[in-house]
């Protein structure tokens, strides 16, 4: 009994923990949206209201966010946010394919889960498009040919290793950022320090991003602002230059999910879903798309 009782409890540990569901409403062809790095589902605010008329849409925090649970003694690893989220759509027991939308480290969750094993055999985890939103897009300097694109990937991660080590600092300054934001979305606290450090340094410092996208075999979409100072000129070529990639450039916004970016993210969605072509409510949020580059 001792022995079954510690392979139960080993067992119990290696099993991700389910994310927090902030948002599951509406109805219609289901969206589901994962949010960045120091924030939590409210990043979504401005979307949520345009989509809930046609679509179901499910927004979690993610692993160590929000109202997530924050494992002891998890590294915070892509594969940990990763493995939660999957565990945290097959308990959702979907019938339909849907579309799963990241913004900023949530793009690198969602394109890591739809590049993985855990989605091709599993009829619960069926992805139908891929949306990025403002995907913080960083080569290893010694693979960017260009000295210019180099040398500021070179001072971004400078950047996020002098956050790493100046823990009261950050922690500070963010308090300051966050006072002028709506709460949820920029917090770094005593409480999400870790999974804040950990998952900068092993998710957007060391990042697969280009290749995972490059292995899809759904269509990705790529939405940022003109403005989103996480995003270099020249970081997104060779991205962009993908076949099943379409980008999408919103003038005048920047990282965050302003009403601007929003309507362009309704315009993808739906277009992508195909639920474009239904009469509108008069009542309900319509937009058009922006211009689209490629």
């Amino acid at each position: 009994m001792g022995w079954w009782a510690a392979m139960r409890d080993r067992f119990r540990r290696r099993r991700p923990p389910l994310l927090h569901i902030a948002t599951d409403e509406g109805t219609g062809p289901v969206v589901i949206l994962v949010h960045g790095i120091a924030s939590s589902s409210v990043t979504f605010r401005e979307l949520v209201p345009l989509l809930t008329p046609r679509h179901r849409v499910i927004a979690v925090d993610i692993l160590g966010f929000g109202e997530s649970p924050a494992p002891e003694g998890c590294e915070y690893r892509l594969e940990d946010h990763v493995e939660a989220l999957a565990a945290t759509i097959r308990s959702l027991r979907l019938r339909e394919p849907f579309v799963l939308v990241g913004h900023s480290l949530g793009s690198l969750i969602v394109a890591r889960l739809a590049a993985s094993q855990l989605t091709r055999f599993d009829r619960r985890t069926r992805i139908s498009r891929v949306v990025l939103v403002g995907p913080p897009v960083y080569l290893s300097p010694s693979e960017i040919g260009d000295r210019w694109v180099r040398a500021r990937v070179n001072v971004y991660l400078r950047v996020y290793a002098f956050l790493r080590e100046n823990k009261d600092r950050t922690i500070t300054n963010a308090a300051i950022i966050s006072r002028m934001l709506p709460k949820g979305i920029f917090e770094i606290t005593e409480r999400n320090w870790t999974p804040f450090v950990k998952s900068l340094e092993h998710c957007i410092e060391s990042q697969t991003l280009v290749s995972d996208i490059a292995i899809l075999r759904v269509p990705v979409d790529v939405v940022y602002g003109s403005l989103d100072a996480f995003i270099q000129s020249g970081s997104l070529t060779v991205i962009e230059r993908m076949r099943h990639v379409s980008m999408h450039r919103v003038e005048a916004n920047d990282h965050l999910i302003r009403p601007r970016l929003a309507r362009e993210l309704l315009a993808v969605i739906e277009t992508a879903t195909g639920v474009d072509d239904r009469p509108v409510d008069p009542e309900g949020p319509r937009a058009p798309a922006s211009a689209v580059a490629r």
